[in-house]
């Protein structure tokens, strides 16, 4: 119990520089003369704090006492705290206590130039919820029953053992390992409907890394051609570097992304303004998904016909 108050103490005098004993003891709920105890024992035991009487005196710790101890510049904490200011979608930072412990302890404000809110507009409680599970089970090594949609609008329900939160490409995936499908596989987590994380504990595991040489990469090396119309889809999707601009003016993009489900959705979403080099199956995949679409859309309009123009 005293040693929990001597870091509220020490806590406190962090935060506000110095503070009167009466003040401490009130805030403590404590009497002063507890408060002058444990100054006592936090002077014995190195720290340096001191007691200055008078009108503007009060209990203070010496100057600098943490940052002459921190191997961290004030570049490097600010860019601490910058970092857990900016990371809006990780639930409670602020609640916990993180960002004012931390400005305390290195004595500096947690303005930012920055601001990073990774939730979709509109209601953002569902992804913090749906955040903050999958990190616990992550952690926790927890199994998660999952309901997700893929890019077929096949809705079906899974079990998964998560492995880690990915941010790529302005999208949120789970690397994760399917017992369903019984491979490693990329979720969006966009796509993830609904979860419950279970009781059930599974071995640790590392998602395979995705070199070339890897048997069960999920990334491979794709290239795709756009026409010069299509330039600000383009470079809203790929970097430069992935682009080259060729002598008829169309667009070149080699760039390495997940042959899924997922990447033939996306590519399909360009209609006929993308032209499929390689590789040759994720080519193939394409042609029979429009193909099919085509079938749906000329099935469909065949049946709009007929309701529209009825048997007298």
């Amino acid at each position: 119990m005293q040693e929990s108050r001597l870091f509220k103490i020490l806590y406190c005098l962090l935060r506000q520089g110095h503070v009167s004993a009466p003040e401490l003891a009130k805030e403590l709920e404590v009497s002063v003369r507890t408060i002058y105890r444990d100054i006592d024992a936090l002077s014995g035991a190195g720290i340096p704090v001191f007691t200055e009487t008078g009108r503007n005196g009060g209990i203070y710790l010496m100057d600098d006492f943490i940052l002459d101890r921190t191997i961290l510049s004030s570049e490097e904490k600010q860019e601490i705290l910058s970092a857990l200011q900016g990371i809006s979608i990780a639930p409670d930072i602020e609640d916990s206590g993180i960002l004012r412990k931390l400005s305390s302890l290195f004595q500096m404000q947690s303005d930012t130039w920055l601001e990073v809110d990774y939730t979709r507009w509109g209601d953002k409680s569902s992804d913090k919820i749906k955040f903050d599970s999958l990190k616990s089970a992550i952690l926790q090594r927890r199994c998660v029953k999952i309901s997700y949609t893929s890019s077929h609008a096949q809705t079906t329900e899974r079990i998964i053992h998560p492995l880690k939160l990915l941010y790529k490409g302005r999208a949120w995936y789970l690397k994760a390992y399917c017992t369903k499908r019984q491979e490693f596989r990329l979720f969006k987590l966009n796509r993830i409907l609904c979860l419950e994380v279970l009781n059930e504990i599974f071995p640790y595991c590392s998602f395979p890394e995705t070199d070339e040489d890897s048997p069960v990469a999920y990334e491979q090396q794709v290239t795709l051609c756009f026409p010069s119309e299509m330039a600000y889809r383009v470079y809203d999707e790929f970097s430069p570097e992935q682009v080259t601009l060729q002598d008829d003016d169309t667009l070149l993009v080699c760039a390495k992304m997940p042959v899924d489900d997922w990447l033939v959705g996306f590519l399909l979403s360009f209609g006929p303004n993308v032209t499929v080099l390689s590789p040759t199956d994720l080519k193939n995949d394409l042609a029979e998904w429009a193909r099919l679409t085509y079938e749906k859309v000329k099935d469909s309009a065949a049946n709009s016909h007929l309701t529209r123009h009825p048997q007298e």
